[in-house]
């Protein structure tokens, strides 16, 4: 998550939906260990095959390259208290001769979960179990995750789709609190003559993005977003990572007023699903790109639940 602070409402929330973590898992408690064993700690990235890596290759067709990550600054909208800032210390030197000087940089924030993000599975969970089972008592640290740490993704470069449901609706943008629908994505897909296979990357174009650095207190306040009906069937597809231009991905608020972040729940816990939030996909929906290979690589930063980054899609 990446953009709002509904204050003591969402402690409230998301204090139900981890005491209520039974009632959250819906399809049945047998969601760990992972299909990929109970040492796993990559998830659905398992899924990107070198068939994946070359399949995502044949889609370079035209040099075409899509930066869909954010700028990092001080004017972009923050979730809850997480804050961000750069500063240049001082200038070191002049050395030698040929006074040689540089410059370093400082950079405070939970760099992990501002901006352009993306959701480790050690990021969220069902009370106390995250991904496989894992209990966070056993691996949370304040130096760090000892295990589903961000270093064990690896990098994923695979077949991309883009679903542009403000396209298919259209808007420009969808409302706050907009939640998609299975049928809007199949409506979506169908218009656009592109499917869903094992082992994509998925981004849903809102059309929210448009907030971003223009209105950060509406961008902030509510966000569309995919459904639980619709994570399912994505989740079926067998997808590796689900991201969008919100700072939710999925819709907030949620049409069940009692559940906080439900989605986030299927996805990275159940399902080893990545999320990838708050990414720059208007140029991609404004050139109607479909299909394309995705590029994207966490930074190794051990322990940690989340990465920024500038993922590319190339066409």
């Amino acid at each position: 998550m990446g953009g709002h602070d509904m204050n003591g409402r969402r402690l409230v929330l998301v204090a139900v939906a981890c005491c209520a973590a039974g009632a959250a898992r819906g399809q049945g408690d047998d969601w760990y260990p992972s299909q990929w064993g109970a040492a796993d700690q990559r998830g659905a990235a398992n899924r990107i095959t070198p068939a994946k890596v070359l399949e995502a290759k044949e889609l370079m067709t035209r040099g075409a390259v899509y930066q869909l990550g954010r700028s990092y600054d001080t004017a972009m909208p923050l979730f809850g208290t997480r804050h961000f800032s750069l500063k240049i210390p001082q200038l070191f030197g002049p050395f030698g001769t040929n006074e040689t000087t540089y410059h370093d940089e400082l950079v405070s924030g939970e760099i992990g979960q501002i901006g352009t993000q993306f959701d480790g599975l050690g990021h969220l969970g069902l009370g106390d179990l995250f991904y496989n089972g894992n209990d966070r008592r056993d691996f949370a640290r304040a130096d760090g995750l000892t295990k589903l740490g961000v270093e064990n993704v690896g990098a994923i470069v695979t077949r991309g789709v883009l679903v542009d449901v403000a396209a298919y609706k259209g808007v420009a943008r969808l409302r706050g609190g907009y939640e998609i629908t299975l049928a809007d994505l199949r409506g979506t897909l169908e218009r656009q003559r592109v499917d869903i296979r094992s082992g994509d990357v998925v981004l849903v174009h809102t059309g929210w993005g448009s907030l971003w650095g223009v209105d950060n207190a509406a961008f902030n306040a509510e966000s569309p977003g995919i459904g639980l009906e619709a994570a399912r069937w994505l989740v079926e597809r067998e997808v590796v990572l689900v991201g969008s231009d919100t700072w939710a991905t999925e819709a907030v608020p949620n049409p069940n007023s009692e559940l906080a972040f439900p989605v986030h729940q299927l996805l990275i816990p159940r399902n080893g699903i990545y999320i990838f939030e708050n990414l720059l996909t208007e140029e991609l929906a404004r050139d109607r790109v479909y299909e394309f290979a995705f590029f994207f690589a966490p930074l190794k930063l051990k322990g940690a639940t989340g990465s920024p980054g500038n993922p590319l899609a190339i066409r």
